[in-house]
C-alpha cells in the first residue's frame, strides 16, 4: 500500500473544508473522509489529483466516485456503529472503507470479476473486517439478510425487490434511480422500510453514476 503522509492527511483535511462547505454536516461521515486515505484506491497517474472532489476512472468501465457523492450517500444512510450495511457494487473499495470507519459492518458485493479480484485482497490490508462478495448485486446476499441499511453505487433502472425483502423494517436504502428513459442521469432516493413492508420515498437532487448492470438472467 502507498505511504500516507503528512501531505496526505493535509489534503484530506481540505478535503473536508470542501465537504463541509457544500453541506455535508454528519460528522462521523467528515471523520471518515478525513481518516480513510483516498490516495491509495487510485492507479498511481491520479494520486496528485485524490483529493480532488473529482470522479476518477478505476477499470472495467467503473469510477471511484466523487467524495461528494460518497459523503452524500453516507450522510443519507444515517449509519450508527455496529449495523449492518450491504453495498452493491464495491469498485475501488473507498465508499465501503469510509462506512467501516463510521463502525459499520460491511459486506459489499462486486459483479465484475477483475475488479472484485483486484479489490479483495486489497481491503484485507485495511484493519476493517468488510467481508466481500463477487456476484449479482440486484439478488444481494439473502443468505447474510436482514440488513440495517443498503447502498446502491450505481445508476439503478429500478429498485430491485430482492433488496428490498433484505432490508430490515426501519432500515433505509439509498439508490441513484434512473430517470425514466434515461440511463444517465438518476435521482438520489432515500427509501425507508416501514413494518407493513411499504417503503416511504425521499428525493435528494440529480445525480451521476455509471449504469448498473441488469439481473443475470434477465433480459
Amino acid at each position: 500500500m502507498q505511504e500516507d503522509s503528512y501531505r496526505h492527511k493535509g489534503m484530506r483535511q481540505h478535503l473536508v473544508q470542501v465537504l463541509k462547505d457544500k453541506g455535508i454536516t454528519d460528522e462521523a461521515v467528515l471523520n471518515a473522509i478525513g481518516t480513510v486515505p483516498r490516495h491509495v484506491f487510485l492507479d498511481s497517474s491520479f494520486v496528485e489529483f485524490a483529493y480532488q472532489d473529482k470522479a476518477f476512472p478505476i477499470g472495467s468501465g467503473q469510477t471511484i466516485s466523487q467524495p461528494f457523492t460518497v459523503a452524500t450517500q453516507s450522510q443519507l444512510l444515517c449509519v450508527t456503529r455496529g449495523m449492518k450495511v450491504l453495498e452493491i457494487g464495491t469498485g475501488s473499495g473507498y465508499q465501503a472503507c469510509v462506512l467501516a470507519q463510521m463502525g459499520a459492518r460491511v459486506f459489499t458485493i462486486e459483479r465484475q470479476r477483475n475488479l472484485y479480484m483486484k479489490t479483495k485482497p486489497f481491503l484485507a490490508e485495511f484493519p476493517y473486517n468488510i467481508r466481500t462478495f463477487l456476484g449479482d448485486g440486484n439478488k444481494g446476499l439473502p443468505t447474510y439478510a436482514p440488513f440495517d441499511r443498503i447502498i446502491i453505487t450505481a445508476g439503478a433502472p429500478e429498485v430491485p425487490q430482492s433488496l428490498i425483502e433484505q432490508l430490515k423494517p426501519g432500515g433505509i436504502m439509498v439508490i441513484p434511480l434512473n430517470h425514466d428513459e434515461d440511463e444517465t442521469t438518476q435521482h438520489m432516493l432515500r427509501l425507508t422500510k416501514q413494518t407493513d413492508g411499504s417503503l416511504s420515498r425521499e428525493e435528494f437532487g440529480d445525480c451521476k453514476f455509471v449504469p448498473m448492470l441488469k439481473a443475470i438472467g434477465r433480459d
